[in-house]
């Protein structure tokens, strides 16, 4: 009985022990939980709390150590949005959480809304670290050539924002229309790419209606200017100049035709076959064609034989012809310094070096399109970026008593018509180098300048 009792007395004790262990370890558990000491919203300008995940944390519902906290995003989910190449998948940070432990955690919201939660954010307060890093959503652009616009396809489509779709939180449109501001004259002011998707969005302004002031995307917005639509079936007739293979070059309206009798027209299929006859001269054609690069001519039997049939209500097709290409030269300028001072001509080296002396590469053939066609500051660039024109070097000169060359690196063009009598224009940004120049060597020294002015 001894035996027995001293054996229940040693299980006893053991039991008793083990719940001592118990306790003592849930105890310390408890202890080890963080505590939030500190709270506050975050109160900078919004853009200055962008930012993306760095996949190193997962997203809680507060802070990760505090008693409670649980998972909405893991780790992996986190990893996949560092990743990711969509701007929807930046973040916004709000709040501010600091934990007896010395942790802060940032709230964070993703720019669709779809995560929302807290993140380590590092050990010091204001400042983003662990598993979130400062995002510039976006990158200055710059301007295009030509900074009067106008809604490509006005509509529901391509309106404009308050800030480029997800690069700002809560980013929202400034109109969800813009057929009623179809032919309104657009500024655009700034440029900006998304950094993500690379997509390129421009800042227009509206002088008559400021209320559609915003960001839209670049493709949404053309340099030329949409023609307003007049037709009236009872004393119009409508036009499209066509090329000789059926190609629409452009389409018009013949307005307020009279009859045979030289009678204001008033419905639909009245003989206006005169009356347009007269209207569709040889410089109306040219005014409407204007920077196409097509002539009209009013003697072409084709076009009489339309014009003689036309009634009011009809539309009818006129022939045009395009005109024989025009080769231009280049003026190339070299941006000073102090840009109030204008430009400095660039030229040709020939034999004596300077600042302004440029080696042109061997180029294939001449910056060339259709006679009275207009073309873009893009276009222009296209072709000096073909030809290794984007980069000018002069040959070595001396300067201030030392070998030096003056590096000329493509700054802008300007866009403009095609014409033989006048040249383009192209400016340069002028870098002075110390040194032999890159092109003093005889295999470089190319000194062709056929098509630069």
């Amino acid at each position: 009985m001894k035996s027995s009792l001293t054996k229940s007395l040693y299980v006893g004790l053991a039991v008793l022990s083990l719940g001592a262990v118990a306790t003592v370890s849930t105890t310390a558990n408890a202890a080890s939980k963080a505590k939030v000491t500190s709270s506050k919203t975050l109160k900078t300008a919004g853009e200055t709390r962008n930012v993306e995940v760095t996949g190193t944390n997962a997203l809680y519902s507060k802070p990760g150590t505090v008693k409670g906290a649980k998972v909405v995003a893991s780790k992996k989910t986190m990893k996949k949005l560092a990743n990711s190449k969509k701007s929807a998948d930046y973040f916004r940070a709000y709040y501010q959480k600091v934990t007896n432990k010395g942790s802060v955690y940032y709230k964070i919201v993703s720019m669709n809304g779809k995560y929302r939660g807290y993140i380590y954010g590092g050990k010091k307060e204001g400042t983003f670290a662990g598993g979130v890093t400062s995002a510039n959503t976006t990158k200055t652009a710059n301007l295009p050539a030509d900074t009067t616009v106008y809604f490509t396809k006005p509509g529901t489509g391509n309106v404009t924002w308050t800030a480029p779709k997800n690069t700002q939180y809560k980013a929202s449109k400034q109109v969800k229309n813009t057929t009623p501001f179809a032919n309104d004259t657009l500024t655009v002011t700034k440029a900006a790419t998304k950094t993500r998707e690379g997509s390129l969005y421009y800042y227009v302004e509206d002088a008559q209606n400021p209320t559609i002031n915003g960001w839209i995307y670049a493709k949404a917005v053309t340099a030329t200017k949409p023609a307003v639509d007049t037709y009236n079936e009872k004393t119009d007739v409508k036009v499209n100049l066509k090329s000789a293979d059926g190609t629409v070059i452009k389409s018009t309206v013949l307005s307020n035709l009279t009859d045979k009798d030289g009678k204001a027209s008033t419905a639909k299929g009245t003989d206006v076959s005169a009356s347009a006859a007269k209207t569709a001269t040889n410089s109306w054609g040219k005014s409407v064609l204007a920077g196409t690069g097509y002539t009209y001519t009013a003697a072409d039997s084709v076009n009489k034989t339309a014009l003689a049939s036309a009634k009011t209500g009809d539309t009818i097709s006129l022939i045009v012809n395009k005109n024989a290409d025009a080769a231009m030269k280049i003026q190339f300028y070299g941006l000073n310094s102090d840009q109030t001072k204008g430009a400095d001509k660039l030229t040709a080296y020939s034999k004596t070096a300077s600042a302004t002396t440029v080696v042109f590469p061997t180029v294939s053939a001449a910056f060339t399109g259709a006679e009275d066609a207009t073309y873009t500051a893009s276009d222009l660039q296209t072709y000096l970026t073909t030809n290794n024109l984007t980069t000018l070097y002069t040959p070595s000169y001396t300067a201030n008593g030392k070998q030096v060359y003056t590096k000329y690196t493509f700054n802008n063009a300007v866009s403009g018509t095609y014409s033989k009598t006048a040249n383009a224009q192209a400016f340069y940004t002028a870098t002075v180098v110390d040194g032999a120049s890159p092109v003093d060597t005889p295999t470089n020294s190319v000194t062709s300048a056929n098509y630069f002015a």
